[in-house]
């Protein structure tokens, strides 16, 4: 279970930054923190005002050390305009805790327990822990390819419910779905426009913010040729980092590797990412995944589309390319030039 949700008064030790040390930003101290969320990248202090939840106008960013402000300004998500220009006339029953609990219900603002549960991917489990049976639970591995990976998109994508609002709230998760219903009839994942940058994605439809995953991965061939999300992740938990099975190249090689009919097309590994075994730019996720999408300021989580951004789309469309964002001294010119040479690559897959 992903332990994202804490309340400090059980452990104290989620608080990460000391609250104690002043800081401009920092109006609130520890007893004023009803929940932390998040422990990865950054951590945000949730206060509690009657039975709803608001998040507090400071976030830590865990990777740099540093306090941040927190507030979700107009034209960074779609229902910013739709509430008060204020955190605490914000609650987040509407627009986090949805995600982040089991069973959400929005009239008596309770969740059945905080952060993502069993239930959250198997449904209703009251009668399944009664009588055990695989007839009595759903199992998303049972699923097919669609409501599989909708287990993992009802979250992990930037959307919206059909209807909205709901009750005379903006809401900005599904409400009313649970794992092995249709999401499609409950959510729709932001739309965009090829050649538009919108808040959400990239002139070519890469997703540039966190929490789109699922934006991205439904455009991959990947999941055109079924694969799941928990073909690489475990959600129960890995040693490896984001809960992958195995470390990202083993995982990518247990369908691709040298001349396999799914790529890479070259007798070597080296002959196909052109970099010595070990190196930055070896990996398979160096190029096919790179950390182009902001979760909070210069912190950014992967691609999810697995596709290789050209240098040329750079030029035409402003989106990172893998190549330049790590030869930070070299002009896209110079990285297009290089592809070009590259035998195996294809003359009409440079530009």
């Amino acid at each position: 279970m992903a332990n994202v949700v804490r309340d400090p008064r059980e452990h104290p030790e989620a608080i990460l930054p000391d609250l104690t040390k002043p800081d401009p930003l920092v109006k609130f101290g520890k007893d004023d923190v009803a929940l932390v969320y998040g422990s990865i990248w950054k951590q945000r202090y949730f206060t509690k005002i009657g039975d709803d939840y608001f998040p507090e106008p400071a976030q830590w960013d865990i990777t740099n050390h540093i306090w941040r402000p927190y507030f979700v300004a107009n034209g960074t998500d779609w229902w910013a305009t739709l509430y008060p220009p204020d955190n605490m006339k914000r609650p987040t029953g509407p627009t986090c805790d949805g995600c982040h609990s089991v069973n959400y219900d929005i009239r008596t603002k309770t969740v059945t327990e905080w952060n993502v549960g069993c239930e959250r991917c198997h449904g209703p489990g009251s009668e399944h822990a009664a009588r055990p049976t695989r007839n009595n639970i759903v199992n998303p591995a049972r699923l097919d390819y669609v409501q599989a990976n909708d287990t993992c998109i009802q979250c992990h994508s930037q959307g919206r419910p059909l209807t909205n609002p709901i009750e005379g709230k903006y809401y900005d998760w599904p409400v009313g779905f649970q794992a092995g219903l249709n999401l499609q009839d409950y959510w729709k994942l932001e739309e965009h426009t090829l050649g538009e940058t919108t808040f959400t994605h990239f002139p070519d439809g890469t997703a540039h913010k966190n929490r789109m995953q699922g934006n991205d991965f439904v455009q991959s061939v990947m999941y055109r040729r079924g694969v799941t999300c928990f073909d690489c992740h475990d959600v129960h938990g890995t040693s490896n980092e984001a809960q992958l099975k195995e470390p990202a190249n083993a995982i990518c090689l247990d369908c691709h590797g040298p001349n396999s009919s799914v790529g890479p097309r070259t007798k070597t590994l080296e002959e196909h990412t052109h970099h010595k075994a070990g190196t930055p730019g070896s990996e398979c996720v160096d190029c096919h995944m790179p950390k182009i999408e902001t979760t909070l300021a210069d912190v950014k989580v992967h691609a999810h589309t697995f596709a290789f951004i050209t240098p040329a789309m750079t030029d035409r469309y402003k989106i990172p390319n893998p190549c330049t964002t790590c030869h930070t001294d070299k002009t896209t010119a110079w990285a297009t030039d290089a592809l070009r040479h590259w035998p195996e690559r294809s003359p009409w897959r440079v530009e």
